[in-house]
């Protein structure tokens, strides 16, 4: 394989580059999922050791990945080819580079529909739906359920927001890197950001914060099973956008003299942060309104916006939040957007507007599968023993096989194949450091990673 092309864009500081790959973790992973799992799995014994994951293999994984796309500057496949090559090793190894793009593509074609629904709570919120549906307190938690239910499995809607979130990724891609994803994730950081502190604030008046507060620190192993270890092991390392090709291609555009060690504590803390955030703003509601803190993924678009509709200022609120998700879910589309763009512009000489919109085409036609799916197509059906439809097959196949994968494979390469030398002048450690680290890689991240790989399969009967 060929690696003499190179990107030849850089992020315009240290500080844009963070705000990037934070926009990048930052998602629905860490404002939809990361509260639901928390519940299911005891709370802030859960939080613990999700912490403790985030620290010991998150973020040494993070720093491989940028390491490879920072000595690679090049696409993941490529750069992975460059580092393997360095080393002496076969170029073969890019396939790591190609399946995490893969993945990131695949992912793409659901998350962005996903992405869509808070798009259209956005609409539902701003016009009062919530509050209207209040209106009979006999009615409203069947009324707002037909309204989700209503908006999946409708496709024309469907279609309509999805073609919304893909078009406006497309034009952000389409501007480059300093005009498109720079610019963006420099206005909506910091708003995601604002709004989330202000509901987070509107919580604690309105809700039970004590009880939140409690509910997610107070630690008591007695409720954390090994099985919610090993959940906290798999979001820590999938909600930092981890195997996507993500951190390759956003290393590849990191300018020299950049601390790939401290920034990738600087993202991890942030994301890390905003989770933590999400759940004080969503608990408060959740136990003042007598909701389940357990309630899985309806605690988003079901449970809240019952809330919202008997919460004073509920619509206003409920607009804020939404948009808030909106935001966190378009830092992660355009972020999973750039690996392919990137691809076409580097190995087939497109022009970055030509190339975003040949993968946006590419994710929205994608994308019908899981819209087809939601509506109940009986084409749907096919999942090979994976799921009940197309869209748990790629739901499985990514989260439970490529993501896990990836990230054994990355580990694996970055502690065994690629000179230790290398990692070493990129990583610019202390030698005490850079031996935790290299110990992390080669020995504790791939057997935790097959841990979870195996719980997430089946191959662990743990409780």
């Amino acid at each position: 394989m060929s690696t003499d092309t190179h990107v030849s864009n850089r992020w315009s500081s240290r500080y844009a580059y963070v705000l990037a790959a934070t926009g990048a973790a930052v998602g629905l992973g860490n404002i939809w999922k990361f509260p639901y799992i928390m519940g299911e799995n005891g709370g802030g014994a859960f939080v613990l050791v999700y912490l403790l994951c985030i620290l010991f293999i998150g973020i040494p994984i993070m720093m491989a990945e940028v390491v490879i796309g920072k000595r690679g500057r090049s696409t993941p496949a490529n750069a992975v080819a460059h580092c393997a090559q360095e080393a002496g090793k076969s170029s073969r190894w890019s396939l790591i580079g190609s399946m995490n793009v893969l993945a990131g593509f695949l992912i793409l074609s659901f998350y962005a529909v996903i992405a869509g629904w808070a798009a259209a709570y956005v609409y539902f919120a701003a016009t009062g739906e919530f509050s209207a549906a209040a209106a009979d307190a006999t009615t409203h938690t069947q009324v707002i359920g037909d309204l989700f239910v209503g908006l999946i499995t409708d496709v024309k809607q469907l279609l309509i927001w999805t073609t919304v979130i893909v078009g406006s990724a497309v034009f952000v891609i389409s501007k480059g890197v300093k005009g498109g994803l720079e610019t963006a994730v420099t206005y909506l950081m910091p708003a995601l950001l604002v709004l989330l502190v202000v509901i987070m604030f509107y919580s604690a008046v309105v809700g039970d914060f004590s009880a939140a507060f409690s509910f997610m620190f107070h630690v008591d192993f007695s409720q954390l099973t090994i099985k919610g270890v090993l959940v906290a092991l798999g979001h820590a390392f999938f909600t930092l956008s981890l195997a996507l090709g993500i951190m390759m291609i956003y290393g590849a555009y990191l300018p020299k003299g950049v601390s790939i060690a401290k920034t990738s504590i600087m993202i991890a803390v942030a994301d890390t942060i905003v989770a933590l955030i999400a759940g004080l703003a969503i608990y408060p509601i959740v136990f003042a309104s007598g909701l389940e803190a357990t309630a899985g993924p309806s605690l988003l678009f079901q449970s809240l916006s019952i809330a919202f509709g008997n919460m004073p200022f509920g619509d206003f609120v409920g607009t804020l939040f939404f948009v808030m998700i909106v935001f966190a879910a378009f830092t992660s589309v355009i972020a999973l957007l750039e690996s392919p763009a990137a691809y076409l512009v580097e190995r087939q000489g497109m022009s970055r507007t030509k190339a975003a919109i040949i993968s946006g085409s590419g994710i929205w036609l994608l994308s019908l599968l899981t819209i087809f799916s939601f509506s109940g197509a009986e084409w749907t059906k096919l999942s090979f023993g994976m799921g009940a439809d197309l869209f748990e097959f790629l739901d499985y196949i990514t989260a439970n096989i490529m993501l896990p994968l990836g990230g054994l494979l990355i580990s694996v390469f970055t502690g065994w194949v690629m000179k230790q030398e290398v990692v070493k002048e990129e990583l610019n450690l202390p030698d005490w450091q850079f031996s935790i680290v290299m110990l992390i890689l080669r020995w504790i991240a791939p057997i935790a990673i097959l841990l979870v790989f195996a719980n997430a399969v089946g191959l662990l009967q743990l409780s």
